[in-house]
């Protein structure tokens, strides 16, 4: 059955009683009928049994007062060219979104009882508010602490005179003439294809009111600015993005607020570095220390400065690790401070440690630290 042969369909015609017919009317005239084509009666007679499904059927809608209100209202919808716009189709209490995905329980509040779940009538459904992003720059202590940061805020929300409907305060609602309802409309493109478009007149809200709001222009939106207080957890790293659930742009006709993203900017430290949760440092150590062993004094972030032993003959680039004196990670546990050590060579001598190294060279001269470098072997 095609979707005007439905919403054409005279329930009141099918058990020959007129519109105005009340109740007890309407009830003796099915029973006529459904004892004049039952099965039963006549078997083996397909007209008849059609008849009768077709009686079932117009009982079942006329014959309930409730179905019956909205069945009048709908063929008054359609009676006005509801039915007949593009966007519209499908089958009674079903899904009618053939082309623009619209329920029709959404607009009469579950015809025959099949929507569940619709917005009311007249009315525009709850939408989720529009997520957010923005950055924050913190301190390198504060990355490794948690800190609370207060973020600005501008995004669209509810006009303020309207509340979100688009009308002008106390006009009433109609169901939007340009998409029927569906809050989408066909725009034919040519060649065989077709795009759903959110509809230019209710802008997706699918109804449209006797008076546009001016402050909005109908849109029901607006622009606000709000300051939020932002806790970011200890050890957040350098380009993080935290979503903060609930702290977006406000949702539309009591949907729920929409989510912000923070993308975490971690200033540098003079010092110290990050891998991972531990922290990295470079220690430098002179000649002498690095050749003949020494203790050297290292800082430790937010603590007490650690003594570390450079054993002799120790190279440039090693790394030395101090157990627990890095970031709290998951769960609480502690990483480490990697500490590399970085062997100093001076640009200037005095007289007594040049001649101090000359005598080295002399003494070393057999040792030759590129040997095998030139013939590879």
């Amino acid at each position: 059955m095609s979707n005007a042969d439905w919403a054409n369909k005279d329930f009141y015609k099918v058990l020959g009683v007129d519109k105005d017919a009340d109740q007890g009317v309407i009830k003796k005239a099915y029973r006529k009928l459904a004892r004049e084509n039952h099965p039963d009666s006549k078997p083996g007679d397909s007209v008849a049994e059609d008849r009768f499904k077709q009686v079932a059927e117009a009982y079942d809608v006329v014959g309930d007062a409730g179905k019956r209100k909205e069945y009048d209202e709908m063929r008054a919808l359609y009676a006005g060219g509801f039915g007949g716009h593009p966007n519209f189709g499908g089958q009674p209490g079903g899904n009618f979104g053939g082309q623009g995905g619209f329920d029709i329980s959404d607009l009469l509040g579950g015809f025959f009882g099949g929507g569940g779940g619709g917005a009311p009538r007249n009315q525009r459904r709850a939408t989720r508010g529009s997520d957010l992003e923005t950055e924050a720059t913190i301190s390198f202590t504060d990355a490794l602490d948690g800190t609370t940061i207060s973020l600005r805020l501008s995004a669209e929300s509810a006009c303020e005179t309207c509340r979100g409907t688009g009308g002008k305060p106390g006009t009433k609602p109609h169901v939007c003439p340009t998409c029927g309802g569906a809050g989408m409309v066909v725009n034919n493109m040519g060649g065989g294809f077709a795009m759903n478009e959110t509809c230019p007149e209710c802008h997706g809200h699918q109804v449209v009111y006797d008076e546009a709001c001016p402050t909005c222009r109908g849109s029901g939106r607006g622009t606000s600015s709000r300051t939020i207080q932002a806790r970011l957890p200890a050890g957040v790293k350098d380009g993080q993005r935290i979503r903060l659930k609930g702290k977006g742009a406000p949702g539309e006709s009591g949907g729920p607020a929409g989510d912000l993203f923070v993308s975490v900017r971690v200033a540098a430290h003079p010092i110290f570095g990050r891998k991972g949760d531990s922290l990295t440092l470079t220690a430098p150590v002179s000649f002498d220390e690095a050749a003949l062993g020494a203790q050297i004094t290292v800082p430790v972030l937010g603590g007490t400065p650690v003594t570390l032993r450079i054993a002799p003959g120790t190279p440039t680039g090693r790394v030395l690790r101090v157990r627990g004196r890095g970031v709290t990670g998951k769960g609480g546990v502690k990483g480490d401070l990697l500490v590399t050590v970085e062997v100093q060579v001076p640009s200037e001598l005095n007289a007594a440690a040049r001649e101090a190294l000359l005598a080295y060279r002399e003494a070393t001269s057999g040792d030759d630290p590129r040997a095998g470098l030139v013939d590879g072997s």
